[in-house]
């Protein structure tokens, strides 16, 4: 059931939604005016007007999604502790993207990749904020008159331009259009609510904070979307259908709304993402709360300004809207981390072990629609792949020890001369409740799983529409995931049954074999953890860094076999008696490496952000 919270609804609820409200109301006032306008075709027009409007928005957030490209995610990436760095971007992002949900799902990932803190995420909430008002002020110009032209040249741009830049800002310039000419028959269609006195008044109720309130909360909840509202109420203000403060109450109460669809949105997702939900409640609630008893006031200022710089009523509207979200962000943050100890404290970490069962941590079904964040996701749960990786191969090496003896990992790496032994756990790590080897058991369970669901995830991104660099790193990354799973099954299908056999046998490796062993052991984690930070930090340095040292790492197998086939030439009993074993072992840690870096390759050419 929660999954289903987390979907938003498609354009058709919401289409269908706004109809039947529009049904209703209408319906009223004609049973109560007079019966001199065809009812029938205003819905008609209304409703198809919605529908442009809602298509154009679409189409336009596309384009930009597409013409931005993967610079949203380098930017977000790039993130400092500076509050307002934060904002701007979080401003910029969801301007782009056009969802203020959009980029919480994004925000969410990089919490919980350790990319940012949960602190930082807030500067971003109260950026994505204000960025929503941006689609209300492109909305409020009087354009319609021009729209069939805008039609025209984005589809010119997007048919006949060469370059696929010219195609996406052709299919911005057309969206911009189509929603527009959308704009342009509701507001047509509304014309005749003019002559309808009882309808004036039911939009002049609205005047009253509780009622304009409630009135936008419900229709945001609805339809789930404060930019559609938005432009909604734009439309009626630019026919002088609703006053100034019965449109900001309304907005208000949009406001609220849009926190529905975080609380929904949050349902079954992880506390970092309940968090970021509670923030963006708790920032809106709060605002609404301080605002809503200044209504006159406010309005009283945005006329000012209107007289000031000769706005018309539909841009008091989107001014309006502009000033509330920007007002926010000014008055809170300063207090991003009071705000965040404040959440913390509601929702504090909880020390719970986590679940052994095989589970996708980041894939989000509601993010596709957006390929650049539903990569970002995808790319977050392939960096998890690695870290189970590391992990598995950290404790294959263990049972190759002596039964009571383990070279100490931590000087080895330091000085890779002296040796500290220390006691050999028999448990899992992470998990007490299983042994050493049920723990990889487990971890390749999840790695097979995880391979198959983040597959399955991009091929359903590339269905939506998308350039032709994300389509490439689509595929790459699907190469990578597989290859992923294949480091996994060298690491439980070859090297655990060599387990077996070095206990069957009588003796131990030689202390110069063991201690070969474990330093290339040491380099081949080394290398997996590596590719895990490259993921999730897109960090491309670190994969060239994987790429470099793989001649090296070759060479020094190299050397090592040709050391341990000398010891075994001059009869040292451990060397022959664990032969076989040794050299298949060092042969599958090669393996791993070369995996790792053939990943590095592919990650390094195709995956980074342009």
């Amino acid at each position: 059931m929660a999954s289903l919270f987390k979907n938003r609804p498609t354009k058709t609820m919401l289409f269908f939604a706004f109809s039947t409200v529009l049904f209703v109301t209408t319906s009223f006032a004609a049973e109560r005016g007079s019966a001199t306008v065809s009812w029938k075709f205003m819905i008609i027009g209304l409703s198809g007007g919605l529908a442009l409007f809602l298509y154009g928005m679409k189409k336009m957030s596309s384009g930009m999604k597409k013409t931005a490209g993967n610079k949203m995610r380098s930017i977000l990436s790039a993130l400092t502790k500076n509050r307002v760095i934060a904002l701007s971007v979080g401003v910029f992002i969801t301007m782009i993207i056009q969802s203020s949900s959009a980029t919480t799902v994004m925000l969410v990932s990089f919490v919980q990749a350790g990319l940012m803190t949960f602190v930082q995420s807030l500067g971003v909430i109260l950026g994505a904020d204000i960025g929503t008002t941006i689609t209300a002020q492109l909305i409020a110009f009087e354009l319609t008159d021009y729209a069939l032209l805008i039609i025209a040249v984005g589809f010119g741009l997007q048919m006949f331009s060469k370059s696929d830049h010219a195609r996406n800002i052709g299919e911005v310039i057309l969206g911009f259009g189509i929603l527009f000419f959308g704009m342009k028959l509701m507001s047509d269609a509304m014309k005749p609510l003019r002559t309808y006195p009882e309808f004036m008044n039911i939009m002049k109720g609205l005047e009253n904070p509780l009622l304009g309130l409630s009135f936008g909360t419900l229709f945001t909840a609805i339809v789930q979307s404060s930019s559609a509202v938005t432009g909604i109420i734009i439309v009626l203000a630019q026919q002088r259908l609703i006053t100034l403060e019965a449109g900001i109450a309304i907005i208000f109460g949009a406001n609220i709304g849009t926190c529905v669809t975080a609380g929904l949105a949050s349902i079954g997702t992880s506390r970092e993402a309940k968090r970021v939900a509670l923030a963006h409640v708790i920032f809106k609630i709060t605002g609404v709360l301080i605002f809503v008893f200044w209504i006159p006031e406010f309005a009283a200022l945005i006329r000012a300004i209107a007289v000031r710089f000769g706005s018309h009523e539909a841009r008091q509207i989107a001014n309006a809207h502009t000033i509330f979200n920007v007002g926010l962000g000014v008055l809170f943050l300063p207090f991003t981390k009071l705000f965040g100890v404040l959440i913390l404290k509601i929702l504090p970490d909880k020390k719970i072990e986590q679940d052994i069962i095989p589970a996708t941590w980041h894939l989000d079904d509601g993010s596709i629609a957006t390929p650049v964040i539903a990569i970002d996701l995808a790319r977050t749960e392939i960096s998890r792949m690695a870290k189970l990786l590391a992990r598995m191969l950290r404790a294959i090496i263990i049972p190759f020890m002596s039964d009571k003896t383990l070279i100490n990992r931590e000087a080895l790496s330091k000085g890779e001369k002296e040796l500290l032994i220390k006691e050999i756990p028999t448990r899992d790590e992470y998990f007490p409740q299983l042994t050493l080897l049920q723990g990889i058991d487990m971890r390749e369970e999840k790695i097979d799983f995880l391979n198959k669901e983040v597959s399955k995830y991009l091929i359903k991104i590339a269905r939506q529409g998308m350039s032709n660099e994300q389509a490439s790193e689509i595929y790459a990354m699907i190469s990578i995931a597989n290859d992923m799973e294949s480091i996994g099954d060298i690491i439980h299908r070859n090297m655990m049954p060599l387990i077996v056999k070095k206990k069957e046998l009588s003796i131990d490796f030689s202390d110069e074999g063991k201690e070969e062993l474990m330093i290339y052991h040491q380099k081949v984690c080394r290398q997996i953890e590596l590719l895990r930070d490259a993921f999730a930090e897109i960090d491309l340095e670190k994969a060239r860094q994987i790429m470099s040292e793989e001649r090296k790492f070759l060479d020094l197998e190299s050397q090592y076999r040709i050391k341990h086939l000398e010891r075994v030439r001059h009869n040292r009993i451990a060397s022959m008696g664990t032969h076989e074993i040794h050299m298949e072992l060092m042969d599958l840690l090669k393996q791993v490496m070369v995996y790792t870096s053939n990943i590095a390759t592919t990650f390094l050419e195709k995956c980074q952000p342009s």
